[in-house]
């Protein structure tokens, strides 16, 4: 029979042999994680920049707009078969997950979809979506499968930030963002994959004109509440995203916390949705998502094979070597981690450990199965 986990976080803990893995390879592994903090500052609002984003952005698109919460240490959680077989750190704090709340807003679009708000992804998100988002030739194409795989190429400034911003930004290990900031000529929509802050807020702001509801209680209502997550995450807006939708003033909410605001939620609120996402979006006998749209979520985009909706890809083992290609991440910086493996009934989360420790944590906890 499935296992689901009780609401709150009464979750059924299962031995490592018991789980099929090798205890003591698991415990390695567990070691890892714990060996390898983030270098990241402790408190993001103390240190007055988020590395590689803000510290490396002029005035005044370095601005904060949001607030910044003290970080922990290294925390995370390995279940198999929906059960904990193993934990590390404090998997019950609250903390920043930076751009893994980009995958939150992947499955809120799927609520739209399956709510029959969006007819279809691949319509033009201006023929819903009214204001200036989308009337200019560059924007007037843009798509909702443009702005959920990264390619709209949206040109414009949103809460302040400039999409230029972000232009010529790289990711990943290794990445050089020398030029991230400097002028590039835009693509038409679809044409161009590129990790984009104000690309992706302009999806946050798209489902809040369309739902007519903050984002953050579609996602208690809908998602959150029947998972039996706890009630102590929350999704931070900026002080100025604050928009009117049909005479009220609602709070936009980011994709990330680049400039502060985000998401803040506990390892274990993280490993349900992640199990939800894993079970088809399928809650112990109730459909959440649409039927298919969280295989639609990891099916890899035409311009960028190692990027789905709002998720990341391990097609032909580009981004986690070691593992299964058809796992996925949900990834944000600092680092944080959703891993799901398929092949091995697999999740795993965790939290502010080296961005390039990321891969070798993964193929470790994969290497552990027995």
């Amino acid at each position: 029979m499935t296992y689901f986990p009780a609401p709150q976080n009464d979750w059924q803990t299962i031995s490592p042999s018991a789980a099929g893995f090798d205890p003591g390879r698991l415990d390695e592994t567990v070691a890892f994680a714990e060996a390898n903090e983030s270098s990241w500052p402790r408190d993001l609002e103390k240190a007055g920049n988020v590395p590689g984003l803000t510290q490396i952005e002029p005035p005044p698109w370095n601005k904060a707009l949001g607030i910044f919460k003290p970080r922990g240490g290294p925390a995370g959680l390995v279940i198999r078969g929906g059960k904990i077989a193993a934990s590390w750190g404090d998997p019950d704090r609250v903390d920043m997950t930076f751009s893994i709340a980009k995958s939150y807003l992947s499955v809120l679009t799927g609520l739209a979809v399956g709510d029959g708000l969006i007819g279809s992804i691949d319509e033009r998100v201006g023929d819903t979506v009214g204001g200036d988002l989308f009337t200019s030739d560059q924007n007037r194409p843009i798509t909702w499968r443009h702005l959920l795989n990264q390619t709209s190429e949206w040109e414009g400034t949103l809460f302040d930030k400039p999409d230029l911003v972000d232009r010529n930004r790289q990711v990943g290990p290794g990445s050089d963002n020398s030029r991230k900031g400097q002028h590039r000529d835009l693509q038409a929509p679809g044409m161009f994959w590129e990790y984009n802050d104000v690309r992706v807020n302009v999806l946050a702001l798209s489902l809040l004109h369309i739902f007519k509801r903050p984002l953050p209680d579609v996602l208690k209502d809908r998602i959150m509440q029947p998972i039996g997550a706890s009630t102590s995450w929350s999704w931070h807006g900026y002080e100025n995203s604050w928009v009117d939708i049909d005479g009220q003033q609602m709070q936009s909410v980011p994709g990330g916390t680049h400039w502060g605001g985000g998401m803040h939620i506990s390892s274990y609120d993280h490993a349900r949705f992640a199990l939800l996402i894993h079970r088809g979006g399928n809650w112990n006998g109730q459909q959440l998502l649409p039927d298919g749209w969280c295989q639609d979520l990891h099916t890899p985009s035409d311009v960028r094979p190692g990027y789905g909706y709002l998720w990341w890809l391990n097609t032909n083992g580009s981004e986690y070597p070691g593992t299964p290609e058809n796992s996925y991440a949900a990834i944000g910086a600092g680092t944080n981690v959703i891993w799901v493996s398929p092949d091995g009934d697999l999740i795993v989360v965790a939290r502010w450990i080296e961005q390039d420790q990321v891969p070798g944590l993964l193929e470790r906890v994969y290497g552990a199965v027995i």
